[in-house]
């Protein structure tokens, strides 16, 4: 399996493009710049098969309808979050200012616990890692030893706590008990910055020290 990281919208969130031999792909969040990113896809000649989201602020969801119209693939969301998607005061949109409120049409999956996934020929552990938002999961692909972290945990750093359903403490209990216990050299792909692995995370972030 391969990774590609695509910065895009006025924050620059990470959508990540993970993809098969067979050129199907799976999107994780898809935050903005839908044009820029189907005309990458069609460049790249990849075949989208489904959206994953690690939640449903609104800097991860700006391209989501439009990627879902253009190739006709199912998003996948927490359950928990299951009616931000449609509503600005809880995905975040109508409180920043340079954009439009945002709503997008509701997820055709809800993620309903932890659990194993199978999508076309990719095979995942979703892990709930609540803390920036009530319904935040990581993704966790075992066999290529990587992780998708949306914005629980950063290189040197962690997620905010202050937006809708927010909670710093049940954050670090996620990060520890969810995200720290996987393979030292397991490789952290975020929702923003730079990609980093476990035991960096373990050994120097310092919101983490002292737990």
């Amino acid at each position: 399996m391969k990774w590609s990281r695509l910065p895009l919208g006025p924050i620059q969130t990470n959508c990540y493009v993970l993809s098969e031999k067979d050129g199907t792909c799976l999107i994780i969040d898809p935050g903005d710049e839908g044009i820029k990113l189907n005309n990458w896809l069609k460049e790249k000649k990849l075949t989208p098969i489904a959206i994953l989201l690690t939640h449903a602020h609104f800097d991860h969801i700006g391209a989501v309808d439009f990627i879902r119209d253009s190739f006709k693939i199912p998003v996948y969301l927490h359950k928990r979050e299951s009616k931000w998607l449609n509503d600005p005061s809880l995905n975040g949109s109508q409180n920043f200012m340079m954009i439009q409120p945002m709503r997008v049409k509701a997820a055709d999956q809800l993620i309903e616990k932890e659990e194993l996934l199978t999508i076309g020929a990719f095979q995942f552990q979703v892990l709930e890692t609540p803390g920036h938002s009530p319904g935040s999961v990581s993704f966790y692909f075992e066999n290529d030893k990587l992780v998708l972290s949306g914005d629980a945990l950063f290189q040197g750093s962690i997620g905010r706590t202050d937006l809708a359903g927010g909670d710093g403490k049940q954050l670090i209990k996620s990060i520890h008990d969810k995200l720290l216990t996987l393979p030292e050299d397991t490789l952290v792909l975020s929702g923003h910055g730079p990609e980093t692995i476990i035991e960096d995370e373990m050994n120097s972030n310092p919101f983490l020290n002292g737990f």
